[in-house]
Formats: structure tokens, C-alpha cells, sequence
């Protein structure tokens, strides 16, 4: 596996410096799309959507600006990756149904859960406007920011 664009060490070590220092919820899911949006290409734009009910909320973002602050679950990707309680890796957004386009540069998105255990907290969307941005090394290392999140929420 090739080594990932996106260091998650530091970030997770960020978090959790953020987390001792009593920052609210807010804060830290900024920390973490801020972060992980800085680490560049394939990372376009970050957005942190915390689950309510059957609705993901969006609460923290960091790139280009999106109309989708709430989405359903089981509609669009984020929807689908929550209802099939699964993270997604699209690596071609314009072959895929489901996606709800936030910008026409997007090319592939990756979608990983925020859950303890069984629950899902959350997801971090990440958008990028590289066709096929993220292999598995780049899968985990979102994985990594997502597992401190919800430790730490």
C-alpha cells in the first residue's frame, strides 16, 4: 500500500490536544476538516455531517461551500454510506446515481462513518476533484481522524 497525502497523526494528536482544552463539539469537527482539507490534493473539500435522527446535519466544512446541510439517510452517497452502515469510495461521482453534486469539478468522493461500535455519530465527506483520488492508504488515514472523532464526541 502506498503511503497516504493525508498524515493523520497529526491531526489526531490535534484532536486531542483540542479535546483537553474543553473546545465544543463545533470546533473539533472544524479542526478536522481544516486539517485533513490542508493536506491537498485529492482533498478538495471536507465536510463533517453529524447524524439526527434520519437526517445527516452538516456542522463543520472546509472547502468550497455546499446547498446540502441536511441530507436524508439513504439518499445521495452520504445517505447510502449511513443507511448501508458502510464507508463508500466513488471514484467516478458522474457514474454513480446516488451522488448529489455539491460542485461540477467534483470527481470522486469518499465517505467515511463516525461510530462508536455499532453507532453512527457522523461521516466525513471528503470531495475531490481528482478522478479515482483515494486508495486504500487514503481510505484509512480518514478512517484514523474519524475513529479519534468519535472517541472524543
Amino acid at each position: 500500500m502506498a503511503d497516504a497525502v493525508l498524515k493523520s497523526e497529526p491531526i489526531v494528536k490535534a484532536l486531542h490536544a483540542a479535546f483537553c482544552r474543553d473546545v465544543p463539539r463545533h470546533e473539533l469537527l472544524q479542526l478536522a476538516a481544516t486539517r485533513v482539507r490542508e493536506a491537498g490534493s485529492p482533498y478538495t473539500g471536507v465536510y463533517m455531517y453529524m447524524l439526527q435522527g434520519d437526517q445527516l446535519e452538516l456542522e463543520a466544512f472546509d472547502g468550497r461551500a455546499t446547498d446540502h446541510t441536511t441530507i436524508p439517510v439513504g439518499r445521495g452517497v452520504c445517505g447510502r454510506a449511513v443507511a448501508e452502515m458502510r464507508d463508500l469510495n466513488v471514484p467516478n461521482v458522474r457514474t454513480d446515481a446516488d451522488y448529489l453534486a455539491c460542485s461540477i469539478e467534483t470527481q470522486s468522493e469518499l465517505v467515511v462513518l463516525i461510530r462508536r461500535h455499532d453507532e453512527i455519530l457522523g461521516q466525513i465527506d471528503v470531495d475531490s476533484d481528482v478522478p479515482d483520488g483515494f486508495d486504500a492508504s487514503e481510505l484509512q488515514a480518514v478512517k484514523d481522524v474519524a475513529d479519534a472523532l468519535a472517541a472524543l464526541l
